[in-house]
């Protein structure tokens, strides 16, 4: 069996590999090897995508547009294709998918599992919803047709439900017109973490928002960096992102790259390099997905790997909680390049195990240390637990079974919807009652 990898490079899993061509093809694949797991371009960072022991289905092959609408912008694609594929398609003919996570590196069936959400979540939600149908492969042979008025339950429990329900082989999506492919945005400097509540309530006319924040600040400086919030420009045209990265990573970086004054050096030039605030014109690619300019940045550090903290608490106790969390990876020195703070607003999700809640989002990469590390994760899902809040399945790797099931009250509906030739070392670890 070859070896898989997480995102993260801290979990691998011994999984007989399939990769299907055809939509016929996956039925067999699906019930051999059993239990299995679908899988799509490999970026969700724990072990939400892995199965030891058992098999993986990627799907990242089956990646044709089925039709197109591009009076109205609804598209039919296969599961398989990826966001990156779907902007090329989309863009020249002024049209933008409606919600994007950090990478354009994600298949359309993986962001449905996890019911992605970005920087417009208060204004658009999650992808689930603007999802307008879906094709569900049972391992009985079933293809099933859901959508919001389609099998609305398996419809709930599918959307977000971790590739659990079934094998997605396409789906539909309402995409959002465009008139540039640029967007006009602003970045304000961040004195403390008072300043981004303030200039969050006060940008309800920007539907993309996020905080970058240094996190090794402390005292009266807690919560520094840079707010950079954008709207879809009317003007500049609809010009492509460019094929392939600028840079890449060759090796496993040193681990003192990683160090704190070097963390400290790079987040001080960060927030002081000059254009890091004022008003531009930014094409989307860099702003929507600026790590995507670094072929296997995950590589940055080094051969240990990394983890993610990211969780959501609810609004009333988010200022208390986020400075918690924050003066816990200040104290400890174990903060990494990448630390986002936003809102996420008040649509709900259509699919009733999705992560995002009306709150505040905190994500904080973390260098792999050990049991140093695994502790200081631990802490801090204390502290969103405690918060009413809960963790992000697709970037975990160290949830308990406790803060899973505190967080997710209804997954026991998902359980009860599971294929039974579905699985995955995640859902094993957080759903044993005894985890």
């Amino acid at each position: 069996m070859p070896k898989v990898t997480s995102w993260g490079r801290t979990l691998t899993a011994d999984q007989h590999v399939h990769e299907p061509a055809f939509a016929d093809e996956v039925l067999e694949m699906l019930r051999r090897d059993s239990p299995s797991i679908g899988y799509g371009l490999g970026r969700s960072y724990g072990d939400v995508c892995l199965n030891d022991g058992g098999s993986m289905i990627r799907m990242h092959r089956l990646d044709r547009m089925l039709s197109a609408d591009w009076e109205r912008g609804i598209v039919r694609a296969e599961a398989g294709m990826s966001l990156d594929s779907l902007l090329r398609i989309a863009v020249p003919k002024g049209w933008f998918p409606p919600v994007t996570p950090g990478t354009k590196f994600v298949t359309l069936g993986g962001a449905v599992a996890n019911d992605v959400h970005g920087k417009n979540h208060e204004a658009a939600g999650t992808l689930g919803c603007h999802i307008r149908a879906l094709g569900l492969l049972r391992s009985t042979g079933e293809v099933m047709e859901l959508g919001p008025d389609r099998d609305p339950g398996m419809f709930a429990a599918t959307v977000g439900g971790l590739g659990l329900t079934g094998l997605l082989l396409w789906v539909e999506l309402q995409l959002t017109r465009i008139g540039s492919a640029w967007f006009d945005t602003e970045t304000i400097k961040l004195r403390n973490i008072d300043d981004f509540f303030d200039h969050a309530s006060r940008s309800q006319n920007w539907p993309y928002t996020v905080a970058w924040v240094d996190c090794l600040a402390s005292g009266s400086s807690l919560g520094r960096g840079l707010f950079t919030r954008g709207r879809h420009a009317e003007t500049g045209g609809l010009s492509l992102h460019r094929e392939g990265s600028l840079a890449r990573v060759p090796m496993d970086a040193p681990a003192a790259l990683l160090s704190s004054p070097t963390l400290r050096a790079f987040n001080l030039f960060y927030a002081g390099r000059p254009g890091a605030v004022g008003v531009r014109p930014v094409h989307y690619d860099p702003f929507l997905y600026p790590l995507d300019s670094i072929k296997g940045w995950n590589r940055l550090y080094g051969r240990p790997g990394f983890f993610q903290h990211q969780s959501v608490v609810p609004l009333k106790s988010a200022p208390e909680a986020l400075q918690k969390l924050l003066e816990l990876t200040s104290a400890r020195r174990q903060g990494s390049f990448l630390v986002v703070l936003k809102l996420f607003g008040n649509r709900p999700s259509p699919g009733f195990m999705s992560f995002p809640m009306e709150g505040a989002t905190f994500a904080l990469d973390l260098p792999n240390r050990g049991t140093a590390t695994t502790n200081l994760l631990a802490r801090m899902a204390e502290v969103v637990m405690e918060a009413g809040g809960r963790l992000y399945p697709a970037k975990d790797a160290t949830m308990s079974g406790e803060a899973f099931r505190a967080g997710y009250p209804r997954w026991r509906e998902l359980e009860a919807r599971r294929d039974p030739a579905l699985m995955s070392d995640f859902w094993r670890r957080v759903t044993r009652e005894d985890a």
